[in-house]
């Protein structure tokens, strides 16, 4: 008998703790959030982040608020020799930060850590040639965002796309925006849409899009957005959302139907901060 209550008893804790948990992790979050932000890392995301003084004041407080939860809750790590400085942790969390204004609170809730290289690193590619053949490879890259808990970036790519805001090209929010497709475990351009009935009007959309872009690229005709966007569908997400940030009024202008949805779905006008 009392054994049975006693295990009774712990079920109870253990319920209560998955109930509560999540009201501590807000709590939590919004005391991050309403801490005064210093007046040094506002300088740095000035110096180094263009689009910040378009945003509205309620805009650059709500991403104030955001990167102090960021940097509270994600572990960066150097590599190659890359000593991590609070310039560059808050470059990151203000660009990648950008993509959760739509109020959204998850934070990539997959990420524990971001691992950083001084420039282009090098990892293994392993692809299937034909038949039974596999051929693996070393390759370059500037970035990449893993499945399980880790994203990687190159700092100098980092640095060359804040400065160069306006060429629809940043390895930040190309990123971050696999880490918002993969939030569901699975990499295929379709991230959680906040309504059920979203997602039909979603999937038509954009698979006109890239069907589009493939087209386009495939016929050599110049495109607002990179080329790399009809590798695949989750590729084409992650790029047409750095066209979205970066290059608002192109993107509206020649694809007003892809325009609308980014614009839905990240609750954000960019055009407005041009």
């Amino acid at each position: 008998m009392v054994e049975t209550i006693i295990a009774f008893l712990i079920i109870g804790l253990v319920i209560a703790g998955i109930l509560i948990n999540p009201i501590i992790i807000k709590r939590r979050r919004n005391r991050l959030k309403h801490r005064s932000f210093p007046p040094l890392w506002n300088a740095i995301i000035e110096n180094n982040l263009p689009i910040s003084p378009h945003l509205s004041p309620f805009e650059r407080r709500r991403l104030q608020g955001h990167i102090q939860v960021f940097l509270a809750e994600k572990q960066f790590i150097g590599c190659g020799g890359l000593q991590v400085t609070e310039e560059i942790k808050l470059i990151v969390a203000a660009v990648s930060c950008l993509l959760l204004l739509n109020e959204r609170g998850k934070y990539f809730p997959k990420l524990r850590s971001i691992l950083i290289y001084p420039s282009a690193y090098l990892a293994n590619e392993t692809s299937a040639i034909g038949g039974y053949v596999v051929e693996e490879k070393r390759v370059a890259r500037l970035g990449e965002s893993w499945t399980n808990d880790q994203l990687v970036l190159s700092w100098e790519q980092v640095k060359r796309d804040t400065y160069n805001w306006r060429d629809g090209r940043n390895v930040v929010l190309h990123e971050f925006a696999h880490q918002l497709d993969q939030e569901d475990g699975k990499a295929e351009g379709v991230p959680i849409l906040q309504r059920h009935s979203d997602y039909p009007i979603w999937a038509q959309v954009m698979a006109a899009e890239y069907q589009q872009l493939c087209n386009d690229v495939e016929e050599g005709v110049k495109t607002v957005m990179d080329s790399y966007g009809a590798t695949n569908p989750a590729e084409f997400f992650a790029v047409a959302t750095e066209t979205f940030f970066e290059k608002p009024q192109q993107l509206l202008k020649k694809h007003p139907a892809l325009y609308e949805q980014l614009q839905r779905y990240y609750q954000l006008d960019p055009v407005q901060w041009v």
